[in-house]
């Protein structure tokens, strides 16, 4: 440990670069006077914000006193994010200060003119050049300041208009240690890329008071639990182009509602130059995509969604930057070591990307307000922080097993720098939009990822539960024979105490090319000749639909506090996503075939899921009823979970959550007539869900009339237990009469069964075992 605290203090030892209150100069001896005493709005006005000081951060060791083992670093490692609050403090006058850089840097526009500042202390000599002045290099010379902050003041025109206009493309021309370069500015709102031509352009983005869009609607309140939507706009289209921010407003967003989520998180939301990176390759931190539209579009999507009461949450990253020299932060100023660290540290191998220095002040401060500038411009309600494992350890997770092992998580591995801007970003967020939502792609397992940074926690309020979806690609590659109840059990539940997890049975990653989703595991090719409901289906289809339906629900029945879905997954999306890519060539000189720039598969056929003549429709259904059934009981966050049964023998699985009563039946062809469950609450129980209703692609062997009335006694550890007909590959939730609601199918079951005492189960040949 000593060793390594030397290392990260040394690490630390950087000058804040403070701003001054004064706009015309930069003050280095004194601290600042704090930037929230100078810049305000009639909002923050009357409505002041805060964000609490540090707390004890102790709280930790009660919750999990396996970490009183690794105090030593957690300590250490709360003392350092305490020191950084003092520290922000001291020079800029707090964290709420600290998170609007953006009011300073970039291009902000005054009564007088416009002033532009840029942090590059590599470079040698700057100036702000753009149509405004026919790109003249030494029209607009910028003065440095010594802690290498550039900036100029342009005054307005001598008729009062701006000296920039709308519109218009910008860049900064520096002398760097590498050459002469022009980039985009690093706090640019605006970036597009001409046709034709391969580099984007920095856009001044300041529309006329009459042309900027106005929010009409409130933001949701945070729900207890989350049920998200993950989409990206551009490939939300039926048809091979790339979408819009309006089309996606107008077409997805009502669709989402309807089918019952209460969330939509957004992708590639961040402006990235290369669209085949899915959004994960960043160039422009502040600015929205511009294939998909303007900002004012991007607003109007959000309003949107808050008219439909949704949460919007965007998919950001601060986990990694693109590479990329002319359009992004790389080499911005003609050195390594700018916004990222230097050699090969710096370097992410894997993704071919650069990795910040968290240990920065105007990296902090730049990652800092970006995350504000996205909450407070656009009104999004929270973050999906993408890549956090990446970010937590040296190694990033790549060729690393995680065991759940502590010393894992608390050691030299750690990137101390990066968990503790994870805990102050956390802090920001939650202090001064107390109902953003964030959440973290950990697939580690940090212990005290989801506390509150109060009690020394890093912050976060879910965690992606990402083996889940593992565990499903691994189960779908065996026989059924093979799949083992207590595996699946042990990797829904396997959650840390108060830590809570938004579950996903398959996300994005799944579906791009090189993967495969789930229907697609469970269907392959018989999914392109026969999901018409006019031809005869097929054992694997059968199967497949009936397995997609059942991973589903028990995914969302066991598996968190939250829930997600891949737009599209929901009704088992044939195929892949490939975004459009021509002909590669490797420097040894091998060629990777592209795809001809094809947007085929670069889209997502919604068609599909609604056509009433075709087999997706049926899981669509079962999707959205699922959905509106936990928007009914709310069990995904229900204090009352109990697994009663997990039988190997039976491949059955009974719990409960809530007044809810789960039974499924994994066998592949056998059915149990009269099988007990045991259960909690005495009374009557109705089916409320059963994934064998026809209008979900089903066979109908259940009676939805059908009244369960339990019975006194012990059974499976529950007080009390009623009888059931569990049909092979199937799930049936039951819910006390209280509690009633009609079932969610709307077709007229065939077949009636009554209660008697238990007997052998049924072998079936309907669904037929493939």
């Amino acid at each position: 440990m000593k060793d390594n605290e030397k290392v990260e203090v040394e690490e630390q030892e950087s000058v804040p670069y403070a701003l001054a209150n004064n706009d015309e100069e930069f003050h280095a001896k004194e601290p600042p006077i704090p930037l929230h005493r100078k810049v305000s709005t009639a909002k923050s006005e009357a409505k002041p914000r805060s964000i609490p000081p540090p707390g004890a951060g102790k709280r930790i060791y009660e919750i999990d006193p396996t970490l009183l083992g690794f105090r030593e670093h957690i300590d250490y490692r709360y003392a350092r994010y305490k020191r950084m609050r003092e520290e922000i403090d001291k020079y800029e006058g707090g964290l709420e200060a600290f998170s609007r850089g953006y009011e300073k840097f970039g291009f902000t526009h005054s009564e007088k003119g416009i002033t532009y500042r840029e942090w590059a202390p590599g470079a040698k000599s700057a100036a702000l050049i753009g149509d405004f002045n026919n790109w003249n290099p030494n029209a607009d010379i910028m003065t440095r300041n010594e802690f290498g902050i550039w900036e100029i003041f342009l005054p307005n025109n001598v008729d009062g208009s701006p000296p920039i206009l709308h519109g218009s493309r910008v860049k900064i021309h520096m002398e760097t240690p590498s050459g002469i370069k022009d980039s985009i500015p690093a706090w640019i709102k605006f970036s597009v890329q001409a046709p034709g031509e391969i580099p984007y352009n920095g856009i001044y983005y300041d529309p006329p008071e009459e042309e900027k869009y106005v929010f009409k609607h409130r933001q949701p309140k945070r729900p207890k639990s989350l049920r998200i939507y993950e989409s990206h706009v551009g490939m939300s289209s039926m048809e091979p182009i790339i979408n819009t921010y309006a089309n996606f407003r107008d077409d997805v967003l009502p669709r989402i509602k309807r089918l019952g989520y209460n969330a939509v998180q957004i992708m590639a939301i961040q402006e990235h130059s290369y669209y085949a990176s899915f959004g994960y390759h960043v160039t422009n931190f502040f600015a929205p995509s511009s294939r998909f539209g303007t900002p004012d579009d991007l607003k109007s999507l959000i309003d949107r969604a808050h008219e439909l009461g949704l949460l919007v949450l965007m998919d950001i990253v601060h986990s990694h930057a693109s590479n990329n020299v002319l359009d992004g932060l790389n080499m911005f100023d003609g050195t390594d070591a700018h916004y990222f660290h230097s050699g090969s540290k710096g370097h992410h191998w894997m993704w071919d990307s650069r990795l910040f220095n968290y240990g920065s002040w105007e990296v902090l401060r730049f990652l800092l307000s970006n995350a504000r500038w996205w909450l407070e411009e656009y009104k999004f309600d929270g973050f999906r922080f993408d890549g956090v494992t990446s970010m937590m350890y040296t190694h990033h997770g790549l060729q690393v097993t995680f065991t759940g092992n502590y010393n894992e998580y608390f050691g030299y591995a750690t990137d101390v720098d990066a968990v503790v801007y994870l805990m102050l970003v956390n802090d920001m967020i939650h202090g001064l939009y107390p109902e953003a939502v964030t959440i973290g792609e950990d697939v580690s397992g940090m212990p005290t990822f989801c506390l509150p940074v109060q009690d020394g926690g890093v912050g976060f309020d879910y965690r992606l539960q990402m083996a889940i979806a593992d565990k499903w690609i691994e189960l779908l590659k065996k026989r059924d024979e093979d799949w083992k109840i207590g595996d699946i059990i042990h990797t829904l539940t396997n959650r840390r105490w108060l830590e809570k997890c938004v579950a996903y049975a398959e996300s994005h990653d799944q579906a791009l090319v090189g993967d495969k989703t789930i229907a697609f595991w469970l269907m392959d090719k018989d999914m392109y000749e026969f999901m018409a409901l006019d031809r005869p289906s097929t054992a694997l289809i059968d199967r497949g639909i009936a397995l997609h339906k059942m991973i589903r629900l028990i995914t969302m029945g066991l598996g968190g506090e939250g829930y997600l879905n891949f737009m599209g997954n929901e009704f088992g999306h044939p195929e892949w996503i490939d975004f459009p890519r021509g002909d590669q060539c490797l420097p040894n000189g091998m060629v990777i075939p592209g795809n001809g720039n094809s947007y085929d598969k670069c889209r997502r056929r919604f068609d599909l899921g609604d056509a009433d003549y075709l087999r997706y429709r049926g899981m669509q259904e079962f999707d959205q009823a699922m959905q509106h059934l936990e928007a009914k009981y709310g069990f995904m966050t229900s204090e009352h979970q109990y697994i009663s049964r997990k039988n190997e023998g039976d491949r059955m699985i009974v719990f409960e959550r809530g007044n809810l009563v789960f039974v499924f039946n994994f066998h592949w062809n056998k059915s149990y007539f009269d099988y007990r469950v045991g259960c909690l609450k005495p009374g009557k129980y109705k089916i409320v869900l059963d994934s064998d209703d026809p209008l979900f692609g089903g066979f109908n062997r259940l009676d939805h009339n059908a009244e369960y009335f339990s019975a006194e006694g012990w059974y499976d550890d529950r007080p009390r237990s009623f009888l059931v007909y569990a049909p092979s590959r199937t799930a049936v939730v039951y819910a006390l009469v209280e509690d009633e609601s009609k079932p969610v199918g709307k077709s007229e079951p065939v077949e009636n069964f009554e209660t008697v005492e238990e007997a052998e189960p049924v072998e079936e040949s309907e669904p037929l075992d493939c």
